[in-house]
């Protein structure tokens, strides 16, 4: 958690928004996942770690396909968690586990959010994990210093935001639209402000966005809301067509974006 707080307070004394860059954990297998983390960290303040799943419902078909890829080359929670250590080596940036509540579920949930702490993980983002279920996670969470980030969408009521303001860690997830992760190409810029503005009213967090950012111009359009953006299936597209200078070059241009 004291990562997470840090990134954020160090970007807005630069005047800059953290980029926080999603990929799949062991796509297209464990060893290039780790060197495609390695890039990540190069331009990421904040990484997102996805947790490999039969069954992504909250995934468009780019991050789906991540998942098969991954679980066929093998991927679990222990090679998850080692992936996480490994990238301990490299970085003190803060790195959050996203995954569905399934896999947390079979591997024990106080032992997973013991060994991912030990493994060197921040946070957690349980896609499936609404807050009124969340509760007894978010105290195991928070209890070891760590953050639970719960998701807040454009049709939660006020009432709703409260809950999940209580329960969330250091900043809350705001999804832009109601469906599927996926690259738009553009976005309802005012609609999503100001969904954010009420969010940040009511909850007092910091809440960032994500789900269709794919480009630079999406950042600067709506760049003094949101307190960080969230990119994902634009990273593993590159993944997918092992394209890792494009992967450079595209995660460089979002990162100027957020020193707007």
């Amino acid at each position: 958690m004291e990562r997470i707080k840090k990134t954020f307070e160090e970007a807005e004394k630069r005047g800059e928004k953290p980029l926080i860059v999603y990929a799949t954990a062991c796509d297209p297998d464990c060893k290039r996942s780790l060197d495609v983390f390695k890039v990540i960290l190069e331009y990421a303040d904040i990484v997102e770690v996805g947790m490999p799943f039969s069954d992504p419902l909250a995934d468009g078909p780019t991050i789906q396909k991540a998942h098969e890829r991954a679980l066929s080359s093998g991927a679990n929670t222990c090679r998850v968690l080692e992936l996480v250590s490994k990238l301990r080596d490299f970085s003190e940036k803060p790195i959050v586990l996203m995954g569905y509540y399934n896999p947390i579920f079979v591997y024990g949930e106080d032992r997973f959010i013991r060994d991912s702490k030990s493994a060197g993980v921040d946070g957690f983002i349980v896609p499936d994990l609404p807050p009124e279920e969340g509760l007894d996670f978010s105290r195991k969470v928070k209890s070891i210093k760590l953050s639970p980030v719960f998701l807040a969408a454009p049709t939660s009521t006020d009432d709703r935001l409260k809950l999940i303001g209580e329960v969330t860690g250091e900043f809350i997830y705001f999804v832009s639209v109601t469906g599927i992760t996926g690259e738009r190409d553009e976005l309802a810029y005012r609609e999503i402000e100001e969904n954010i503005k009420r969010i940040k009213e009511i909850t007092g967090k910091r809440t960032v966005v994500g789900f269709g950012i794919s480009k630079p111009q999406h950042i600067k359009q709506m760049y003094n809301t949101p307190d960080g953006f969230v990119v994902g299936s634009a990273v593993v597209k590159r993944i997918e067509n092992w394209d890792i200078e494009g992967l450079k070059e595209l995660l460089s241009s979002l990162k100027a974006a957020t020193k707007n």
